[in-house]
């Protein structure tokens, strides 16, 4: 099977305006069968969508098949001093710059192509950070199995707001344990 070819943009914290609209459909069409969930609310996800892209190094990569978004990454760099995954280790690693990976999403109609691992590689690929830290929900385990053949270790769970899932804490770039 041939994996199709997709057009990856990257966009940055200017181009926040620019790409809403586009992330909070591709977020409506992922979780259409869940939009009674008011954790999956679209509104609830704007939210997400302000907070992240109006942080200092906001990375988004959005992949088109032809004209329409397929699917999208984005996160932003980890606060120095902030990189509260730490608290899963002990000991901790001596590295400490973070990437933190918010959202990657894949429409249904492109699941299952490929699609997610280049958008991976694509946000992940030129950071700097040597550590990427990211949230799964723990009722996902395929998902969360995934991201290990990625080179992600879960190393804990965290539910961030009373309303959330339950998450897997998973980190990118930790040697093996």
């Amino acid at each position: 099977m041939t994996t199709p070819t997709y057009t990856l943009r990257p966009y940055g914290p200017s181009e926040a305006g620019e790409i809403r609209q586009i992330l909070l459909d591709v977020h409506a069409d992922a979780y259409a069968d869940q939009m009674d969930d008011p954790f999956h609310e679209q509104e609830r996800f704007a939210w997400f969508v302000d907070h992240w892209s109006g942080l200092p190094g906001f990375t988004c990569v959005i992949a088109y098949d032809g004209d329409e978004p397929a699917g999208y990454a984005y996160g932003a760099p980890a606060v120095h001093g902030r990189e509260w995954w730490r608290d899963y280790l002990d000991p901790a690693p001596e590295a400490t710059a973070t990437f933190s990976l918010s959202e990657l999403m894949v429409r249904p109609k492109w699941r299952a192509t490929g699609l997610s691992a280049q958008l991976h590689t694509e946000l992940i690929g030129p950071r700097p950070e040597p550590l990427t830290v990211l949230l799964v929900d723990t009722t996902h385990p395929r998902v969360q199995a995934l991201y290990e053949t990625w080179g992600y270790q879960k190393v804990g769970e965290r539910q961030p707001f009373a309303d959330t899932p339950l998450y897997a804490v998973m980190v990118c770039g930790l040697p093996k344990m």
